[in-house]
C-alpha cells in the first residue's frame, strides 16, 4: 500500500502533481492552487484542456508532460459537478489520481478549498485502488509495476486530515486484508490455513478462538462437518469478538461463508470457471476484514464475527445427494445437491453464534447463489431479511459506502418448495427464485433480526472499477464499518 502523508497546500516545484477540477471551472481564474498551478505553467494546463476537451466531468482526466523545468507531470482530475463533491466522490477522485500518478515514485495531490474530512477521504480512495496482489509474480518487469509509494496530499487544514487518516486507513487495512484471503490460490488458503490468518487479529484486541472438527462433532455442527467429508482438509470455525461497546450490550453478529474452494462435490461443477471457486469463501474474508477494520479504528460497539471455514471435494468419503444430516439446531436435512453447500455452512454457524452470543442482530454474507447474479447483475448484492428497520440500516449503509444492495422478497409460499419427503427441509427447491430459496432456508435457523447478503455477484470482479483493480473486491468490508459506525457508534454517549 502506498504511504500517505498530509501537507500544506502549497505549489509544489518539482515531481508529479494532480489537481482536482470540478466541472466546468476555469483553470486560471480564482487563487486557488489550479490557478497558481496553471499560471506557473505558463497557461499550458488552460491550453492543453482546451485542446483535449477537458471540462472537469467525473472521472475525466487529461495528463501534462513536462510543463515546467520541475514539474514532470501535472494530471487534471475531473471532480464532476457540485453534488458529486461527496465523500464518495473524493473517494474515487483520489482513486482517480492514484491510476494516473502510478508511474511517478512521490507525488502530490491537491485538495484544497475543501473540508479535511475530504482530503482524507481522498487519500482512502487512494489507498483502495492502489492495491495489488502480486505475492507470486516472479517474473514481472519493473517497468510493469506501479512505482508511487508516497503520495503527498495537499490540504488547507492537513493537522485535521491526519487527524482524521488513522480510523480510515484502518478501513483501508480491512479491505486489503479481505482482497489478500479471497485472492490467494486454494493450495495455499485452506480452512486450517484461513483460520490460522485470523489470529494476528489478536495484535489488535480481538478475542480469536479457532474450533477444531472435535469440538464442532462435540456441539452437532454436522451440517458443517457434512461439507467438509470430502476433503483431506479439516473444517473450521472461527470466532472473533471485539468489545469496544458498553459492557454486556448485545453485540452486533456478522457470519461468513468460508468454502474456500468449492468443486460442487458429487454434484460436481463444470470446468469451465471453476478455478474462480477459490474466492467461495469472500463472506468469511469480508467478515474478517470488517473485524479488523473495526478494532483498528477502536470502534465503541461491541461486534462478534464467526466464520464457518471449509472445503468442498470429492472422494469416495464425500457427502451424496440423498444423505439426511441432523444440524446444531436439531432440525434435519435432506441434501438433494451437494453444491448447496453453502447453506449448510451457515445453518450451524448462525445457529451457534445467536445461541451463544444473543446478539441484538445478525448479518450473514454469503457468494451462497449464481442465481443472484442473472437477478441483479454485478451493481448490487441481494439483501434478504425479516426486520424492516435492519433492512433499511442496511440499505442506507450500502448508499453511503458504494456498496449498494437491493432488497429481495422472503414469503410462505418460496418456504413450500424446500419441504422434504423424508426430513425437515431439503436444501434446493428448484431453479426458479433460487437465490430467494437460499434465503429462505438459512432463515429456518435464524432467531431475531436477521438479514443475509447474497454477495455473489459482487465480491470478484473481472475488470477494474473506480475503487478496486479487478479481482477480490473484499465487498462489506466497508458496508458493515458504516453500519456499526452509524447505527450502534452513533447511539453511543461521546
Amino acid at each position: 500500500m502506498i504511504d500517505i502523508a498530509f501537507v500544506p497546500a502549497a505549489l509544489p516545484t518539482a515531481g508529479a502533481l494532480a489537481l482536482l477540477v470540478p466541472e466546468g471551472a476555469s483553470l486560471g481564474a480564482g487563487e486557488g492552487m489550479l490557478a497558481q498551478a496553471d499560471a506557473a505553467c505558463g497557461g499550458t494546463l488552460s491550453r492543453a484542456a482546451a485542446a483535449a476537451g477537458f471540462t472537469g466531468k467525473k472521472a475525466q482526466t487529461c495528463a501534462v508532460l513536462a510543463p515546467t523545468e520541475g514539474l514532470s507531470r501535472v494530471v487534471l482530475i475531473g471532480l464532476g459537478r457540485d453534488s458529486d463533491h461527496t465523500l464518495r466522490g473524493m473517494e474515487e477522485a483520489g482513486a482517480a489520481a492514484a491510476v494516473a500518478l502510478a508511474r511517478d515514485t512521490e507525488a502530490a495531490l491537491a485538495v484544497d478549498d475543501m473540508p479535511a474530512s475530504h482530503a482524507a477521504h481522498a487519500a482512502l480512495g487512494a489507498q483502495l485502488r492502489s492495491y495489488r496482489f502480486d505475492r507470486y509474480r516472479t517474473k514481472e518487469k519493473p517497468d510493469d509495476k506501479p512505482k508511487l509509494a508516497t503520495l503527498n496530499i495537499m490540504a488547507d487544514d492537513p493537522d485535521a486530515a491526519r487527524a482524521a487518516w488513522p480510523a480510515l486507513a484502518a478501513v483501508a487495512q480491512g479491505v486489503a486484508l479481505s482482497r489478500d484471503l479471497a485472492s490467494e490460490p486454494p493450495n495455499v488458503l485452506h480452512p486450517t490455513e484461513l483460520a490460522e490468518r485470523c489470529r494476528p487479529l489478536a495484535d489488535l484486541g480481538v478475542e480469536v478462538e479457532v474450533l477444531g472438527p472435535e469440538q464442532m462433532r462435540g456441539l452437532g455442527m454436522n451440517a458443517l462437518l457434512a461439507v467438509s467429508m470430502g476433503s483431506a482438509q479439516e473444517p473450521r470455525v472461527v470466532v472473533m469478538r471485539w468489545n469496544g461497546g458498553e459492557p454486556g450490550a448485545a453485540p452486533a453478529c456478522f457470519v461468513g461463508k468460508g468454502v474456500t474452494f468449492d468443486s460442487g462435490g458429487i454434484s460436481i461443477k463444470p470446468a469451465p470457471g471453476m478455478e474462480d471457486m477459490k474466492w467461495d469463501m469472500a463472506g468469511a474474508a469480508a467478515v474478517i476484514g470488517a473485524v479488523s477494520a473495526l478494532a483498528g479504528r477502536k470502534a465503541r460497539a461491541n461486534v462478534v464475527g464467526v466464520v464457518g471455514l471449509t472445503e468442498n471435494m470429492l472422494s469416495g468419503a464425500a457427502q451424496r445427494p440423498g444423505d439426511v444430516v441432523r444440524s446444531l439446531s436439531g432440525q434435519t436435512i435432506e441434501v438433494q445437491n451437494t453444491d448447496a453447500e453453502g447453506r449448510l455452512v451457515l445453518a450451524d454457524a448462525i445457529w451457534y453464534a445467536q445461541d451463544r452470543f444473543s446478539p441484538a442482530f445478525t448479518v450473514d454474507l454469503a457468494t451462497l447463489t449464481g442465481a443472484i447474479i442473472v437477478s441483479l447483475g454485478h451493481e448490487y448484492a441481494g439483501m434478504f431479511s425479516n426486520d424492516d428497520p435492519l433492512a433499511a440500516k442496511l440499505q442506507a449503509a450500502g448508499q453511503a459506502s458504494g456498496e449498494a444492495v437491493w432488497r429481495m422478497p422472503l414469503g410462505e409460499a418460496y418456504d413450500k418448495l424446500i419441504r422434504s419427503d423424508i426430513a425437515d427441509m431439503k436444501n434446493i427447491g428448484g431453479r426458479p427464485g433460487g437465490a430467494i430459496i437460499g434465503a429462505q432456508f438459512i432463515q429456518r435457523f435464524v432467531r431475531g433480526p436477521w438479514a443475509h447478503l447474497d454477495i455473489a455477484g459482487t465480491a470478484w470482479s473481472t475488470k477494474d472499477s473506480p475503487l478496486a483493480p479487478k479481482g477480490a473486491t473484499a465487498w462489506g468490508v466497508r458496508l458493515l464499518d458504516r453500519l456499526v459506525a452509524e447505527h450502534m457508534e452513533a447511539a453511543q454517549p461521546q
